[in-house]
């Protein structure tokens, strides 16, 4: 839809306020500067010093930033005109903002910010996906309740792939399977037999006879890269973790728990997310998966990007989009239809204005489907501290899979990052699900108290 027209009735620019100033935030700041329809005068994050960093990165001038301690200061400072910086978001609660941006990255803040927003009359943009993957459901039912919206947003992968997935659904395309790029290409160099991930490079001799699919068995040609590639991480938490947040949002589920994570050519998706029946690796239809993009040094990426797989049943049509390039499977019977972008906060504002002008969720209305839990990749000792830590947010130690939603209960395996920052009671073997009975747990901690309120409410539990 045109945007003009979609946000024709907006009669004013909105006012957002940012939790979180890392890479996402800062690109939401700039992005603020420049639009029409949207004002960001408002940053939180660990101290208001560091908040008032992130305006000045986006060439704020020092005179406009008002460091604000209290709801008083903020008051007096968005009266004035001035950029409101903050260390705790109760600050700026006050103010007349009309949605929370909570890009905080951190699973029990952004649950406590969440849900702070929506009781303060907030709508809420929630970016932080370690707390969607554990109350998301349970967060957009208080805002639904609450008539305000907590949505996902554009420019992270899992509102893409949610609005490319219902796109295809509204079309009456039947969804095969439906996933993304891994952040970071697989570059390999035939001159050097290097291949290079990220900032990571690794030697793979022979890796160069894998690397046409041609008329081979898919499982081969994936196991023969995978093993070529070992020396490379292959799989990645946050990948799963975004995942969670499109099968709870769609229904799609994955089709085995670790995903399968191949490495495959971006002229290959449509082959090996095919179902096994024709020659690829799904057991079935409506399969969420991650691929880590193989490309030549000097090839186009897919950017982390997102992708449907669709079986083309009007062969007369699908031949002719094949003519125009179109990136159809070996069979010819299925196509990829695919987004090469994820632009963080560059076109999170779309997200943000639907929410605030139209009152719609890019999410829809999410339900409990998958849980994102932990198994252990190496023996952990009683006492260990389950930190997630470093750009992906991982536990070290602790691997992650898509299980079947269901209620918390002792035995059972834990979600993800409601382990994180906690103690093991117990020593735990490699290949272990890390339960709730396996931790020390404070039962008052709020993302623990939301996630028994969204068990309450959804399984009755």
């Amino acid at each position: 839809m045109n945007s003009h027209r979609r946000f024709a009735r907006a009669e004013r620019p909105i006012e957002v306020a940012l939790v979180g100033a890392g890479a996402f935030g800062r690109s939401l700041l700039a992005q603020g500067g420049r639009m029409k329809l949207m004002s960001v005068r408002v940053a939180i994050d660990v101290t208001a010093a560091r908040a008032a960093e992130a305006f000045r990165a986006t060439g704020a001038d020092e005179g406009a930033i008002a460091l604000c301690e209290s709801r008083a200061e903020a008051a007096a400072a968005w009266e004035a005109g001035r950029l409101v910086a903050a260390g705790d978001l109760d600050v700026a609660l006050g103010l007349p903002v009309d949605i929370v941006v909570e890009a905080s990255g951190h699973p029990e803040a952004g649950a406590v910010h969440a849900l702070a927003s929506l009781e303060a009359g907030k709508h809420v943009a929630l970016v932080t996906k370690e707390t969607d993957s554990v109350v998301g459901a349970y967060l957009a039912a208080v805002a639904a309740d609450r008539g305000l919206v907590c949505t996902p947003v554009d420019g992270d992968q899992p509102a893409l792939l949610i609005g490319l997935v219902t796109w295809a659904e509204t079309l009456g395309l039947p969804i095969i399977s439906a996933g993304k790029a891994s952040e970071y290409d697989f570059v390999f160099d035939p001159a050097t037999e290097r291949l290079t991930s990220e900032d990571r490079v690794a030697h793979a001799p022979g890796f160069g006879a894998a690397w046409d699919l041609g008329d081979r068995p898919v499982a081969e040609v994936v196991a023969e890269r995978a093993a070529g590639a070992a020396a490379l991480p292959q799989r990645a938490v946050p990948d799963l973790c975004e995942m969670a947040v499109v099968a709870n949002a769609t229904g799609l589920k994955p089709d085995v728990a670790p995903f399968h994570v191949p490495i495959a050519r971006i002229q290959e998706v449509a082959t090996v997310f095919e179902e096994q029946a024709r020659g690829g690796l799904l057991s079935g239809g409506r399969r969420l998966d991650v691929f880590n993009c193989l490309r030549a040094p000097g090839e186009i990426s897919f950017a982390g990007g997102v992708f449907v797989v669709v079986r083309c049943e009007d062969a007369e049509t699908w031949a002719i989009l094949a003519a125009k390039g179109h990136t159809m499977s070996r069979g010819g019977d299925a196509a990829m239809l695919w987004l090469p972008r994820h632009l963080l906060g560059v076109e999170a504002p779309i997200s943000l204005l639907d929410a605030v002008v139209n009152g719609v969720s890019v999410g829809g209305t999410p339900t409990p489907v998958v849980d994102l839990v932990g198994r252990t990749t190496k023996p952990l000792p009683k006492g260990t501290l389950l930190e997630a830590e470093g750009h992906h947010h991982t536990i070290d130690g602790v691997g992650p899979e898509l299980i079947d939603a269901a209620p918390l209960a002792s035995e059972r395996p834990a979600p993800y990052y409601l382990i994180a920052g906690r103690r093991l009671r117990r020593d735990l073997p490699a290949g272990a699900s890390v339960t709730l009975g396996d931790l020390e747990l404070d039962e008052t901690a709020p993302l623990y108290v939301m996630r028994r309120r969204q068990d309450e409410r959804f399984f009755g539990a």
